[in-house]
Parts: structure tokens; C-alpha cells; sequence
């Protein structure tokens, strides 16, 4: 009876599952994690290494999370890990924004009916419950995408401690004086009839008429009499965008280097800036007209205007503020309504008062004469038609232009006059930009952003007119009408809320806050009342570093190492943290700040429900899992926009796929190797395993340069690359008949066997930061020497270099060969198309040198080329011609049916097949291994 070979051959065993199953394997490894305490030994086994800190930015817990939020928390993850694994103790403590306005409107949208005898702690109660129920939410999502921290200790700035500590800071920064109540035009939502900080601003295209109005001369100073005009019928012309602000209109301001014109047309005299006099006639469409006298600026300061609809006569002022790139340069200044307008008027023109004829509801007042009770689009109608029917109309145009919006309702948002506590950035701007430039910005145009940004701002509005939030700890005196802040109230308020937290400053009174016996600084009054207003939630959120990094036990570590959000936190959490930790310690929370951009869909446009491209990380993980996600994430440069597509992520599983199979093959083939007993040092090893060592070792030093800096689309390709290019395609090819073939514990299997042993330990551990569920997966399937902890791939550290000693020469010479084989491969892909050969090894290949040089080296390595090649044979010939010509210079190919008869246990054509008695059907190496 014939012999069955097969099982005399070392084949591939092992469980690792082909097919990934990922959304069906994933969450009974989180099941895993959970129990076994991963994180929390992963810290501990780190607990003597050098601390690393990624402060997280705290999402708001009022909704499901979506794509850009799964994007956040895996780049987050990624660097966790793999500092971790790269000689750091890396906590992560994940936070939540748990207070502001959004919270508030859907809490009162859930608790419903009568609200007019709702309390204000009731209230509260309904918008922590809301707020908790989403934090519970989203913390299984983040979880379930393989984020790993301290989900059961996090951080939320409802938290009795992390309010204590935002009144400190308040308190500091109150006692160094940068803190202030003041009127000034802020960012109002008539909606949500509140304040707004310029982060909470959006801009949207807006449809709306852009309206030229004429506002008449009254006293000229002699200055249009002298050039025989009669005054009454010289009008200065207006442009605005925002008619609804005409009833505040309490000057008008010119260029005082910019030259005006007064332009004769229809028996009327119209003053505007020569610049702009062509754009202004076109936009009323006047072509007949004369320019009859031409001034600078400065001559006309002081004149007065009559107000088109109101009793009101205003003055002509000057101002820096005013261009002429739109308009007529006249600019129409209504200092209730526009922060340039009120700083012209009370820095210089004092004698000239704010009026706010607009209420907290949008809606005009009695100062705004017939058109009060109004709605701002209301008004905007009713004025244009009133200036028409009226002759004060010069233009009217529909444009579409950008225009500030809430961030939370997208409505439309006024400015506004209104008293409001304020930050005055102004006092500490230049300690914050010299702050800036001590901190590394990636990408590096971040620096310049957000100190374009600080240097723009001089105060910060910290006041909203809501409930749930953290109050502003400020007291009037009853007897002299001032407020007082100082040490000793800033004291008993963050003491009272670390110990029953914020509702207490609606359960007491100012006097059960206050100490006994206090009295007011500025009177000796002992009667009080508390503020009403909260403060800003960028405020709340801007403080948490307060917290977290300097009072979490054994974690503490100031500043932050790193910041890691969206490109929009500039003007957001990147710049209220900034401000609050150079108002309160004089230095920057975070050493570096990193930032990414916005998920796209697959043409580049933006997600929405409207367009409906929109995609779900819920769908990705069920139908992909989350190491799918994960890879997407790591596969962009995120620092631009990330695209993401069904295609992109079919596309990603393919690749995804190869890892996987590299993996599987070698786990497939080191089933009987014990790394502690049968590896094969490495001076020792056949030369093409050196070569993979010094191949893992270039792919070690590129993956772990690129986590350091946060380029994980390079430590993916880089890995890709590796597992398709060098491995697959070239070395796990052509050791796979040492593998299967050759003696079981002989050097030559062994060899190449510690090789993959050692590659499959550094290719997990490299790859575990980006997808934690397969190399957890992987490293349950291996078995591990007495260096590695097989627990888990987490509590290991990244592969260091491997000492190979080999030269420059050495890999040359394989880098030669691999040039040579590539052509080789493609003389036999034609050999085969042409039916003329099946297999690889029913080859012998006959490579013709066209020079001494080339001959002499294929001579030299002739004994490596078979099984390079996965060919039978290899014969070199120096001159002759070959049928095929590739890309190795005086190099032909030639393809001839391989000599001897075929091995029937390695399938490689002999002529030693058949000189053996015992097996007449093995070539002389099989027989050999059979002995």
C-alpha cells in the first residue's frame, strides 16, 4: 500500500478563525476586559514608569454619539495604548460637559406640562438626570469602540469637587481683577434667551437685503453751504445688512483718511466714500451722476444727521474700524448692537448714549418708536417699506451672506447691549500668547490660529441667563447696591458646594452661605442677595484641568501632556482652558495640542440627514466591528478632513484581511515551537530569516516613530505594506516548503520558524493600539516565552530592536535577489497564461547574464534562487539571449520545463527522484528528512 506523504508534512494548525466575526467576537472580549480588570492592570503593571497625560475634552452628554465623536475617541485610545506600551504610565480618565443650556431645554421638554411653578432645584434635578442618563449612554459606546480608561471613575463638571474647584479659579481670577460686570454688546439667542460666547457662534448662509438708507443733513458746520449746496438736500448714505438695528442708530462713522464724495444725482446730494461711489450708484441703479465736491473724512466729523423715522439728531464721527471693501463707507453705528460701534463711541465719543431698542426675545421696544413689539424679521420688512414709501430708501439688494447663528438652536442670533460678567482677556493677553508659544501645536498653523484668536479678543462673556449650571459666585450688598467677591466668600461657596454641590446656592440664602458676621467690604452692610446668572459651560469645561490634573490621587501631573480635539476647539475648550490656567497658574494645561478635522462623506461633503450620507458608528460596528472603525480612523491623515464611504470601509476590511491572514499563516505554522526551548539565535539563523528580523526591525523603528508623533496613517501603511509586501508576497512564499518540509525540529525549520514567532510577537504588539481586538485575539492564540506576559498584548511594551548582525552588503545582495525575482515572476505569470506551465515548480529557470558583474553574483547566490523563486531549478549562464526581458539590467528569463520527475511529498521536480529504495517517489532532501 503507498505511503500518504501528507502526514509526514508539518502543516499549518491552528484555531485562529479565517473569517473575523468581529461584531459577533467583539463584545464578548469587552466581557473579557471588563472582568479581568484590563485597564486597571495595565496602569498598575506601568505604575513605576513615567506618568503621560492625555486630558480629555468632555463631550456633551445630550445625545447619542456620532462619527466625529467615535473619530475623537479612537485617535484618543490609539495614543493611550501606545504610550502605554512605549515605557509610560498612561492613564485616561474620560470626562463629560454635563451643564449649559441644551441640557436645559430637552430636561424641560421631558418633564413637560405647567413649568411657570417648576423650582429652580426641581429643574435641576431633571437636568442632572438627563445629563447622567447620557453619560451612561455614551459611555458604552466609547467603550464598545475598545476605548480603554477609567469609565468607572470619570470626570463630569457637575461633580460636587470639580465645582469647588471651577469657584477657586473663578476666585483667583476675580482677585487678580479680571473679572467684571459691564454693559457691552454680546452674542444673544432670542430663542434660548440667553448670552452666548463667540464658541458657541456658528456661521450660516443666510438670505437677506442688504439696504442703503439716506439720513438727511442737518447741521453742515457751513461746510456744504460754503460750496453753495443747500444742507437739507445733502444726504449721508448708510448700508447695513441688519435693518431690524436702524432704531438704535446713534451715529454715523467715517474713515478720516478716506475721501468723500458728494455725489449730485435726481436734485439730491449723497455723501459716500470716492471708492465706493461706482458700486453704491449701480446698486441703486442710478447711471446719471456727478461728483461735485470731494473731502477727506476728518472735515466731517461732528456734523449732524436727522434719524430717518425717529425725533433723534446723531452726530458724524471717525473710526479706525471702518473699510471700504462693501458699502459706502458711511457706516451706520448702533453701539447697542455691535461691539465696534459701542467701543468707537464710549473710548471716544462718550457724549453718545447706548440704546438697546431690541428685548431678551428678539422683539423691538418702545425706543424703537412704531415698529416696537416687532420681531427682528418683522421689523426688517416693515422699516425697508417704511424708508421706501417715505423717499429715505437710496437701495435695496437681496444677498446671501454669512451670518453668526446659535450653536444649539441655529437660529439666528442678535447683538446685543446688556449687562453681563465678563472676562477681560485684555489684562492677561500678552502672558497668553507668551504661554502659546511655549507649546507644541500640531500641526504646527494650530500656534498661529488660536494667537490670532487670543490677540482679537479682549474680554470673554462668562454669564448666562439660565439654571443648570454652576452659579457665579458674586453677592450684592442689600444697603449700598455693590457685589462683593473676595477670599472669604469665594471660600464658603467652593467649600458649601464641595460638600453638597451647586443646588445648595438655591437652597440657602446668601446668609446661610456667607460666613457669620461677614459684612460687605465696601459699606459694612450684613444683608445680601446671591447672583442669579451661571456661568458660561466653556467656562465649566475651560476649569477642568483644575481638576483632574491636580487632584486625582496618584495621577497628578501638571500641565497636561497632550490635548487632542477637533480644529473647531481653537476658538472653544482649547482657548478656555488656555485663558482660565494662565488667569489662574500663569501657564499653559497642556505641553502639546493636537487637533483633527471633520468626517466627510466619500465626494468630500459634509454629513447630514438633509442629504442623507450621513453614517452611523452603531451600523459600522455591526456590520464591520469595531477594529473596521478603528483602522478607519488610523488609516487617514486626520488632521485634514476624513472621508468615509461603504466603498472606503469595504476597501479597509480588504486590508484589514491581510493582516489578519499574516497572522493566521504564521500562527499556522509555529503550533509545535516553544519560544523558551527551540529558537534559533539569531547569529545562527539561515540569511533570508535574518533579512525578516532586519525587515521587522525597519517596521518596528517607522511604527513607533509615527505613534510618537501621531501619525497613525503611517504606522498603518507601514504595517500594511509589510504584511502584503514583504511577508506575503516574498518571505512567507518562500519559506513555506522549509516550513512544511523540512525536518521537524531541524535548524532549517526551526530557523525560520523563530523568525515568524518573533515577527507575529512584534507585528501584534505594533498593531494593538490601532486594533486592540484582533492582536487581543492573536496573542490568546500564541504561545509565549518567558519574556512576554501572555495575559494580555496591553501589558507589554512595543518590540525594541533586534540585534541581527548583518552589513550593508548583506542586504543588498537580497534586495538584488528580490529585483531579480520580481522579473523572474512575471516570465512565469506569461509562461503560465500561456498554458505552458501550471505551478511554479514544474519550472526550471534559466537566467542569461549579459555582463560579468551580474554573472559572477547570480553565480555567488545561486544556491538560495530556487526556493526564491518557488522554482524547481535555477541555471546561470553568462551571454545568450532569453525569451524574457524585465526590469534587471542585462538580464533575460528564460521558462523551460523543469528536469526530473516530480517529489511527491514537496512537489518539486528532482532527478534525484527514485534513488532512494524506502521511497521511490521522493526527491533525495525528502528522503533525507524521512531517515
Amino acid at each position: 500500500m503507498a505511503q500518504d506523504y501528507n502526514q509526514t508534512l508539518n502543516l499549518p494548525k491552528t484555531d485562529f478563525a479565517m473569517r473575523a466575526a468581529l461584531p459577533q467576537r467583539e463584545p464578548g472580549m469587552l466581557k473579557t476586559w471588563e472582568e479581568t480588570r484590563r485597564y486597571d492592570k495595565m496602569i498598575e503593571k506601568n505604575a513605576d514608569r513615567p506618568l503621560y497625560v492625555l486630558h480629555d475634552g468632555p463631550p456633551y452628554a445630550n445625545g447619542d454619539i456620532h462619527l466625529g465623536t467615535a473619530l475623537n475617541k479612537v485617535l484618543k485610545d490609539i495614543i493611550v495604548r501606545s504610550k502605554n506600551m512605549t515605557g509610560y504610565k498612561a492613564p485616561y480618565i474620560p470626562g463629560w460637559d454635563t451643564h449649559g443650556l441644551p441640557i436645559e431645554l430637552k430636561a424641560r421638554k421631558k418633564i413637560g406640562g405647567d413649568q411657570t411653578k417648576l423650582s429652580a432645584v426641581e429643574l435641576r434635578k431633571g437636568c442632572k438626570e438627563f445629563a447622567l442618563s447620557y453619560v451612561d449612554l455614551q459611555k458604552q459606546s466609547f467603550q464598545r469602540l475598545g476605548s480603554l480608561g477609567d469609565y468607572d471613575h470619570p470626570y463630569l463638571t457637575l461633580q460636587p469637587e470639580l465645582e469647588a474647584k471651577q469657584i477657586e479659579i473663578f476666585g483667583e481670577m476675580a482677585k487678580k481683577g479680571y473679572i467684571y460686570k459691564g454693559l457691552k454688546p454680546v452674542y444673544w439667542c432670542p430663542t434660548c434667551n440667553t448670552a452666548l460666547a463667540e464658541a458657541e457662534i456658528e456661521y450660516e448662509e443666510d438670505p437677506c437685503h442688504s439696504i442703503y438708507v439716506k439720513f438727511r443733513c442737518v447741521d453742515d458746520k457751513g461746510k456744504f453751504s460754503a460750496l453753495g449746496l443747500d444742507p437739507s438736500k445733502v444726504f449721508f448714505v448708510i448700508w447695513t445688512t441688519t435693518t431690524w438695528t436702524l432704531p438704535g442708530n446713534l451715529a454715523i462713522c467715517l474713515g478720516g483718511a478716506y475721501e468723500y464724495s458728494v455725489v449730485m444725482a435726481n436734485g439730491e446730494y449723497y455723501v459716500m466714500a470716492t471708492d465706493l461711489v461706482t458700486s453704491a450708484m449701480q446698486a441703486a441703479k442710478i447711471d446719471s451722476y456727478e461728483i461735485v465736491a470731494s473731502m477727506p473724512g476728518t472735515e466731517l466729523e461732528y456734523l449732524t444727521y436727522q434719524h430717518p423715522f425717529l425725533d433723534r439728531v446723531s452726530p458724524i464721527i471717525l473710526g479706525d474700524h471702518v473699510t471700504l471693501e462693501s458699502g459706502t463707507g458711511c457706516v451706520h453705528t448702533a453701539p447697542g448692537h455691535g461691539v465696534e460701534d459701542f467701543e468707537v463711541c464710549v473710548n471716544h465719543y462718550p457724549e453718545i448714549p447706548i440704546i438697546v431698542p431690541v428685548d431678551s426675545e428678539g422683539r423691538l421696544t418702545e425706543e424703537a418708536g412704531q415698529f416696537a413689539g416687532l420681531s427682528t424679521d418683522e421689523a426688517n420688512k416693515a422699516i425697508a417699506k417704511y424708508l421706501d414709501a417715505n423717499g429715505a430708501l437710496f437701495a435695496l439688494q437681496k444677498i446671501i451672506h454669512q451670518y453668526p447663528h446659535c450653536w444649539r438652536c441655529h437660529s439666528p442670533i442678535l447683538f446685543r447691549a446688556t449687562e453681563q460678567w465678563f472676562c477681560s482677556v485684555e489684562d492677561f493677553k500678552d502672558q497668553t500668547v507668551d504661554a502659546i508659544e511655549k507649546v507644541q501645536w500640531i500641526p504646527d498653523w494650530g500656534e498661529g490660529r488660536i494667537t490670532n484668536m487670543v490677540r482679537d479678543r479682549s474680554d470673554w462673556c462668562i454669564s448666562r441667563q439660565r439654571v443648570w449650571g454652576v452659579p457665579i459666585p458674586i453677592f450684592y450688598c442689600d444697603d449700598c447696591g455693590k457685589y462683593v467677591v473676595n477670599d472669604e466668600s469665594i471660600h464658603a461657596v467652593s467649600a458649601l458646594f464641595h460638600e453638597q454641590g451647586s443646588d445648595a446656592w438655591y437652597l440657602k440664602s446668601a446668609e446661610e452661605i456667607l460666613p457669620e458676621g461677614f459684612t460687605c467690604p465696601h459699606c459694612g452692610g450684613k444683608h445680601f442677595t446671591k447672583e442669579k446668572d451661571i456661568m458660561d459651560v466653556w467656562f465649566d469645561s475651560g476649569c477642568t484641568h483644575a481638576s483632574v490634573l491636580t487632584e486625582r490621587g496618584d495621577d497628578v501631573h501638571w500641565p497636561a501632556d497632550l490635548y487632542l480635539e477637533g480644529a473647531d476647539q481653537y476658538r472653544g475648550w482649547f482657548q478656555s482652558s488656555l485663558l482660565t490656567a494662565v488667569a489662574w497658574k500663569g501657564t499653559a494645561p497642556y505641553k502639546a495640542v493636537c487637533t483633527h478635522g471633520w468626517v466627510v462623506d466619500g465626494e468630500g461633503k459634509k454629513m447630514s440627514k438633509s442629504l442623507g450620507n450621513g453614517i452611523l458608528p452603531e451600523d459600522i460596528i455591526k456590520e464591520y466591528g469595531a477594529d473596521i472603525l478603528r483602522l478607519w480612523v488610523a488609516s487617514s491623515d486626520y488632521h485634514a478632513d476624513i472621508r468615509i464611504s461603504k466603498e472606503i470601509l469595504k476597501q479597509l476590511s480588504e486590508q484589514y484581511r491581510k493582516i489578519r491572514n499574516t497572522a493566521r499563516y504564521i500562527l499556522g505554522n509555529v503550533y509545535d515551537y516553544n519560544p523558551d526551548t527551540d529558537a534559533v539565535p539569531f547569529a545562527d539563523m539561515m540569511e533570508l530569516d535574518k533579512w525578516a528580523i532586519v525587515q521587522l526591525n525597519a517596521l518596528t523603528e517607522k511604527v513607533k516613530e509615527a505613534y510618537e508623533t501621531f501619525d497613525f496613517h503611517v504606522a498603518f501603511h507601514a504595517v500594511h505594506n509589510f504584511c502584503t509586501i514583504d511577508m506575503s508576497n516574498f518571505y512567507l512564499d518562500v519559506i513555506k516548503d522549509r516550513l512544511y518540509c523540512e525536518k521537524t525540529e531541524g535548524k532549517e525549520r526551526r530557523s525560520a520558524q523563530t523568525a515568524i514567532h518573533t515577527i507575529l510577537s512584534g507585528l501584534t504588539r505594533l498593531i494593538a493600539p490601532i486594533i486592540p481586538f484582533t492582536a487581543e485575539e492573536i496573542w490568546a492564540s500564541m504561545r509565549h516565552g518567558k519574556n512576554e506576559d501572555a495575559e494580555s498584548v496591553m501589558f507589554n511594551q512595543m518590540p525594541d530592536h533586534f540585534d541581527v548582525s548583518v552589513s550593508d552588503e548583506f542586504m543588498a545582495k537580497w534586495d538584488r535577489i528580490h529585483a531579480v525575482r520580481d522579473d523572474v515572476n512575471k516570465a512565469l505569470e506569461q509562461k503560465r497564461n500561456a498554458k505552458q506551465i501550471g505551478k511554479s515548480l514544474e519550472a526550471k529557470v534559466v537566467l542569461h547574464c549579459g555582463d560579468t558583474d551580474l554573472y559572477h553574483f547570480l553565480i555567488s547566490v545561486q544556491q538560495e534562487l530556487a526556493s526564491a523563486f518557488i522554482v524547481s531549478s535555477v541555471s546561470v549562464e553568462q551571454g545568450g539571449d532569453g525569451e524574457f526581458t524585465g526590469e534587471t539590467e542585462a538580464l533575460t528569463i528564460s521558462v523551460l520545463p523543469a528536469d526530473g520527475q516530480k517529489c511527491e511529498r514537496c512537489w518539486i521536480y528532482s532527478e534525484t527522484v527514485g534513488q532512494c529504495e524506502d521511497h521511490p517517489t521522493l526527491c533525495a532532501r525528502c528522503a533525507s528528512v524521512l531517515k
